[in-house]
């Protein structure tokens, strides 16, 4: 492994023995799950971020100053009563960021209950109806493999309304020996080909391993620091100014460790973040 060299606040951070060219950063992360400690302080932000996964108005009053909300509303059922009484109750809340419409939504139903494209629409214009300013989030899922990934068409911003678009390679597993970071623009390239804008990609670090979680590799791997400045480097290079970008997770599931328990990788979020 190549001397990792740290630039600026403002520069890129990057390995290898040449530097890519810079590019501005993003101003906004995001780590999703568990962002709140036991005094019920918005734990992340010590590490630069500054989007908190919240689930009602007293969340967003409790958020520090510089953090937004991102709400979740992932039912995909367009804009019902349900969906319509958590809109409305933080809709003109001025540290609102966006609304989590769905994870992996599916039009097919053949892997998780159908998501028609047109009630994701139907429900990103009923938020942008009342708060233009508020962006619409999904976090896709890939229909493919890790070699040939591939992403609906039907789910195009063209059909969805959606604003943005989280892509998440997932590069290190625990059979494979080194992390597999040309996944990075694989599921890229995949996305644009599917109708999704560059500018509308969101890029998703994988901060998390073990546990239950299945995939190909005999599952996934927690990248080491060096693994993760690497990842950062290879997503900056194909999407170096995302409106946001999102670390997944923060807190830990299904029995696996995550970025709340790596005090390594927090590190290397503080100082990419810009703190």
């Amino acid at each position: 492994m190549a001397k990792v060299v740290v630039l600026s606040a403002t520069a890129l951070l990057t390995s290898g023995s040449s530097l890519a060219p810079y590019q501005p950063r993003p101003s906004l992360h995001f780590a999703s799950n568990g962002n709140f400690d036991e005094a019920g302080r918005f734990a992340p932000k010590d590490f630069g971020f500054n989007i908190a996964d919240v689930a009602s108005a007293e969340m967003l009053d409790a958020l520090p100053d510089g953090v937004f909300g991102m709400i979740w509303a992932g039912r995909c059922e367009g804009p019902d009563a349900r969906f319509q009484e958590t809109v409305m109750s933080v809709i003109q809340h001025p540290k609102l960021f966006g609304f989590y419409l769905a994870d992996d939504p599916d039009p097919s139903g053949r892997w998780r209950k159908t998501c028609p494209p047109e009630n994701l629409r139907s429900e990103s214009d009923w938020i942008h109806a009342r708060r233009p300013d508020a962006l619409t989030f999904v976090a896709l899922m890939n229909l493919g493999d890790e070699a040939k990934p591939r992403f609906h068409p039907e789910l195009r911003p063209e059909n969805t309304h959606v604003d943005l678009y989280g892509i998440s390679p997932y590069p290190c597993r625990r059979d494979w020996p080194e992390c597999d970071f040309t996944m990075i623009d694989r599921f890229v390239d995949a996305a644009l080909a599917a109708g999704i804008p560059n500018s509308a990609i969101v890029p998703v670090y994988q901060t998390f391993g073990g546990g239950s979680w299945t995939a190909k590799g005999g599952g996934y791997r927690m990248p080491n620091a060096a693994e993760l400045r690497e990842m950062l480097v290879a997503w900056r290079r194909r999407a170096p100014n995302p409106r946001f970008d999102y670390a997944y997770s923060w807190g830990t599931q299904k029995g696996d460790v995550a970025l709340s328990v790596s005090s390594s990788l927090r590190e290397v979020f503080k100082q990419f973040n810009g703190n």
